[in-house]
């Protein structure tokens, strides 16, 4: 079952992020974890947010877009929204920006400091409709816990 998933993935989460400070270093491994244990994935990582604009963070894949206006694609939608976007084919996505032609389902969840909006998590699929409300609700999980352990 997925909710028995992300709870085992969440415990990690919490476990491995315990104490740690560096926001970098802490992206950096968050992204080696979810890409070690989600299947059908062929991009996941972090932008974060400077000024009006996300810049690419640390992530596992191919070579990634470097820079995404706020509202410009799912990564900038979710940022400026700051509301997880759940889509089911990226090419039906008005200002989809195609980083990698093999991607065709994406979920993307905001990450927050005091409350504002520093970096989104993006995960992309060459699967259309990969994810699903539980990942959804698995995902916003662990980026909880990840803002938890590194922020307080």
């Amino acid at each position: 079952m997925k909710s028995e998933f992300y709870d085992t993935l969440n415990r990690q989460v919490l476990a491995l992020f315990e104490g740690e400070t560096d926001l970098v270093a802490a992206m950096a491994n968050l992204s080696a974890l979810l890409n070690e244990n989600l299947e059908q994935i062929n991009w996941v990582g972090f932008y974060i947010q400077r000024d009006e604009q996300l810049v690419l963070g640390p992530f596992q894949g191919k070579v990634a877009c470097v820079r995404i206006p706020l509202g410009r694609g799912v990564c900038g939608t979710a940022a400026a929204n700051d509301e997880t976007q759940l889509v089911d084919d990226v090419h039906q996505f008005a200002g989809h920006i195609a980083c990698d032609s093999a991607s065709n389902s994406e979920i993307v969840v905001p990450v927050h400091k005091d409350g504002k909006v520093i970096a989104v998590l993006d995960i992309d699929s060459p699967i259309l409709s990969r994810f699903d409300k539980e990942d959804k609700n698995g995902l916003e999980m662990v980026v909880s816990s990840f803002e938890k352990s590194l922020f307080g």
